[in-house]
């Protein structure tokens, strides 16, 4: 298994990884990452500055994905945890504290102080990771995400 940066000929198998996951919970298609323009080119999409897209790669194919990037629309201190995604055989093993590990290791080194994420509220396994990573529950959204299906929000001190 190795976590990587996204490399443009990743595309098409990191869309297709969030589209299965998102399909698998039942995620609705608009409000959600499902809907997000960048998702069939996410090479081009972190290539803005202070942002980056790790894919968990085996054998050649992409089994997990999530980046970080600037809050949209918020603080320049507050990075967003997004598009964390795991296929179902990698869940349980431990690959997901390392993708995080990851995800932080790179916003610390872009001087983000916080980091934000939006979820859904079945996705249970994912929140308990987040709250073993050190995120605490908000009352309210941060930002501008454009994901209004999501009603949960958690935020990080890096």
């Amino acid at each position: 298994m190795l976590i990587r940066e996204i490399q443009q000929q990743d595309n098409v198998q990191v869309a297709k990884v969030v589209r299965t996951v998102l399909e698998e919970f039942n995620v609705p298609k608009v409000g959600t990452a499902y809907a997000d323009p960048e998702l069939d080119s996410m090479y081009e999409a972190y290539q803005k500055p202070r942002s980056t897209y790790f894919v968990l790669e085996n054998e050649g194919r992409i089994i997990g994905v999530a980046g970080i990037s600037p809050l949209a629309n918020g603080s320049e201190d507050v990075c967003e945890l997004q598009k964390m995604y795991f296929l179902p055989e990698t869940r349980g093993l431990g690959l997901g504290v390392l993708m995080m590990k990851a995800c932080l290791v790179k916003a610390k080194e872009f001087g983000f102080k916080q980091c934000y994420l939006e979820t859904m509220p079945y996705m249970e396994a994912a929140q308990k990771l987040y709250k073993k990573s050190g995120f605490e529950y908000l009352d309210g959204p941060m930002g501008c995400t454009g994901h209004s299906a999501c009603p949960v929000w958690m935020i990080k001190n890096i």
